[in-house]
């Protein structure tokens, strides 16, 4: 691997900035903060570049490990080759690194994977995505046969150079679903048998209660939760959101109930879209839960069925397009909502992860100046967002598609996609 040290010039900027004359205040502030920036993604290229070249070193200790214990031979207590050099290799490593064997283990696996990956491997070594982008992207990979990773590479690499791994991780499930060979059913039951509730000591007197369970009922969990806290928060309410969820967990489960009794009428609320044809029972094309990604079909049909606090959208069979979200036109505010919340998945400023549900629908080109309430002039913010946009110089502008252009203080462009493609009629 040849790896290449950036510079980014910031020092002889910051220089040539503060000694102009004639430059003005503000000039040569956004002029300092966009050196300081590009110096900032200079270093996190030379970070992701460094992980690549570390990886590539921990794959050839690996080999380096077996091939030492295959020459040697023999066996000792019992241990072949193979163990011996896997035991070998990972508790150099964890010496070497300061990290607990296992984690060394997981590293010596990852890197292993990612060599065998080339297009992920040189997307990181070029600096173009994060070692958190390239592990997820292992993840996923290990899970399909190894026939299949070079279409799996080919399409989830350029997503992962320009979205966060939050979002990446649910668009990478999705494509990784329909290279899979075994279908979701099988691999969903045998999943589920794996459900487990897990408590673990914290500092502090504290502690982590864990709960792995089916999609659906972990996100209907959830969304119950946030839509309680939610309910509880005002400017007397000195609890953050994540403290009252928190808080809120506790008495339900504890007694049952809510001190202040605000638990009625709120049941959880999720989407769910279901491909058409799957509906009419001639496909297996996976149903997908909002903020999670494809579910197996037997969920999807019982919660399209049944299921009251379940939105159930219709999409294309063939390009996969939004039909119908229960009427055939989108006039009716609420229906517009929903619409909109099926598109954006999340906040649409660039990096954020908050689901759209607990987001505000926000005018891109403001109401005052003549922006129209219609789906090409509209997305969700998170409150925090929000602010950001009428309290600072970003700006945004709504391309067709559903596409959000932002431009920093700075100047600098970040575009970001819907995370579903919606027909506007």
């Amino acid at each position: 691997m040849r790896f290449e040290a950036e510079q980014s010039g910031g020092g002889a900027a910051l220089a040539t900035t503060a000694l102009a004359p004639t430059a003005s205040l503000h000039g040569a502030m956004a002029n300092t903060l966009g050196d300081l920036i590009d110096g900032i993604a200079a270093l996190d290229r030379m970070e992701a570049s460094l992980a690549a070249y570390k990886a590539e070193l921990i794959d050839q200790a690996r080999r380096w490990s077996e091939v030492t214990e295959q020459l040697l031979g023999g066996s000792d207590g019992g241990w072949n080759a193979e163990v011996r050099a896997r035991r070998v290799i990972a508790s150099e490593l964890a010496c070497a690194l300061r990290i607990p064997e296992r984690s060394a283990g997981s590293l010596i696996a990852d890197s292993a994977a990612l060599v065998d990956l080339p297009q992920t491997f040189g997307a990181l070594s070029a600096g173009r995505i994060s070692w958190r982008h390239a592990r997820a992207i292992v993840d996923h990979a290990r899970s399909l046969p190894s026939e299949s990773w070079r279409a799996f590479e080919t399409t989830v690499v350029p997503l992962a150079e320009i979205l966060t791994v939050a979002k990446f991780d649910r668009r990478a499930r999705t494509v990784r679903e329909r290279l899979c060979p075994e279908s979701i059913e099988s691999r969903f039951t045998d999943a589920a048998a794996e459900r487990s509730l897990t408590l673990e000591p914290a500092r502090d007197g504290m502690a982590v209660l864990s709960a792995y369970l089916p999609a659906v009922v972990a996100h209907g969990i959830y969304n119950r939760i946030t839509d309680l806290a939610t309910a509880q928060q005002s400017p007397a309410e000195e609890r953050t959101l994540t403290q009252l969820r928190a808080d809120l967990f506790a008495e339900l489960l504890l007694d049952g109930r809510l001190d202040s009794g605000g638990d009625r009428g709120i049941r959880p609320r999720v989407l769910v879209t279901v491909p058409v044809l799957t509906l009419l029972g001639v496909s297996d094309e996976p149903a997908m839960l909002e903020g999670y990604g494809p579910i197996d079909h037997d969920t999807a049909m019982r919660l399209a069925a049944t299921a009251p606090s379940f939105t159930r959208l219709l999409t294309h069979p063939e390009t996969g397009a939004v039909l119908s979200v229960g009427r055939d036109r989108y006039t009716v505010p609420a229906d517009l909502r929903t619409w909109l919340r099926v598109r954006d998945g999340t906040c649409r400023f660039p990096g954020c992860s908050r689901a759209a549900r607990i987001c505000e629908i926000d005018h891109t080109k403001d109401w005052l100046h003549n922006g129209q309430t219609a789906h090409d002039n509209l997305a969700h913010l998170c409150p925090a967002h929000h602010r950001l946009k009428h309290q600072t110089r970003w700006t945004v502008a709504q391309s067709p598609g559903g596409v959000l252009k932002w431009t920093s203080p700075n100047g600098r462009a970040y575009a970001t996609e819907p995370e579903t493609r919606m027909q506007s009629a």
